[in-house]
Parts: structure tokens; sequence; C-alpha cells
């Protein structure tokens, strides 16, 4: 059976409803950076995310092919993960949508190194004959955070981050987000299947002592 990353971490990718803490490890994942309305079908959200799959799952198919991957195994393509941030620091409008700037992520497994990552990027551009080139190899050390599932429109997560600030407080620690630790979401739902009041998305954000 294919590796699942949702059900080996579950504590990272299917957290309960109430806040917790958590010690999020260094990962390494594919991403891609833009800014913009993620609405827009039109828009740099979209084309960001066709891109990330695009390699994602050359680097997951990559065993039917010539290429070998050291210590690879079969494994399901986790799931798709935002960093969010507007140009105000630490406050997100989510009535001017058009602020935003992203970071979007997939998971790498470890066995992933860069030169694999950059076989892919060729591969998928030589099959689908198309620019891959803003898909990067990032490292990312989130550390000490709350987080939660929210269930529902993601216009409706202040609520969510509301309890998620109070639960810090209780245990003596407040949101720490910048630039370098920003806003994390992970989409347990697609948005195209699921009924808005159904979306289920993890929410997570960095923490530290008071």
């Amino acid at each position: 059976m294919a590796f699942d990353f949702k059900k080996e971490y579950k504590e990272l990718y299917m957290p309960a409803a109430e806040p917790a803490i958590v010690e999020v490890p260094s990962m390494n994942f594919l991403a891609v950076r833009g800014q913009g309305n993620p609405n827009d079908s039109e828009g740099e959200y979209a084309a960001a995310i066709e891109i990330l799959y695009g390699v994602a799952y050359t680097l997951k198919m990559s065993y039917k092919g010539d290429y070998r991957i050291d210590g690879f195994f079969e494994y399901v393509v986790p799931p798709l993960e935002g960093l969010w941030w507007q140009p105000e620091p630490g406050a997100i409008d989510y009535a001017h949508k058009e602020l935003f700037r992203w970071i979007s992520l997939i998971r790498l497994p470890d066995f992933v190194a860069r030169k694999d990552f950059e076989w892919a990027v060729a591969e998928a551009t030589r099959r689908k004959k198309r620019d891959f080139s803003k898909v990067e190899f990032m490292s990312y050390h989130e550390g000490a955070c709350v987080q939660c599932m929210h269930t529902g429109h993601y216009d409706d997560e202040p609520a969510t981050i509301g309890r998620m600030q109070a639960f810090a407080a209780q245990q003596g620690m407040k949101f720490d987000i910048s630039l370098q630790r920003p806003h994390h979401e992970i989409y347990l739902s697609d948005p195209r299947l699921c009924a808005p009041a159904k979306l289920k998305t993890v929410v997570r954000l960095p923490v530290t002592k008071r």
C-alpha cells in the first residue's frame, strides 16, 4: 500500500477541531510564489497549482520510467498547502484578496534530493511542453505552532483564528506571525467538489512564549 502522509503523520494533517500546540519539524517542499486573488481563474494562483502538481506527479510516477530515485517508495501525493500574508504584517483582510502574497506548497518525501527535483522540472517541461521554472525546492522549519481543523468556508477562518489565539494565550504563548513564519493552511478538501460548509482546512499559526 502506498505511503500516505495524512495517515502516517496525523498530528500534522488531521488535527482536532479544538486548537493544540504542535512542533513542526523541518520539511522539503515543492513551492511556487505569487500574489493576487486565489479565486481568480485566470490569475497566478491557478497557474501555480497546475505546475506544482505537474512536478509532484512527475516525481511520484518516476519509478515507471528509466529515472531512479535513491530510496524511492510508492506514496500518495501530499495535500496542497499555502503560506499567506498581506502587505500589513500579521493582518489578513479577507475582503481584499487581491492583496494576498502567497507560497503554494506540496510536501516532498525525504528521499527526494535536489538533483531529483531538478530532473522532475526538466522532465515535466519536456513532456508537457510548458514552463515549470517557477517551481522551487524549498526547505522550511516551522517550529512551534498552534493549529486546528477549520470546517467551513475560508472566509469564516477569523472565528477559528480567534479561538486559536485565546488557546495560545492560555498556554502562555502568543502568535509569532512574520514574513519568515506566515499564516499556514493545508487543504484537505477540493473546493471544486466540496460544499463550502464542509471544506476541511488545517489552519496553523506560529507561536512563541509570551
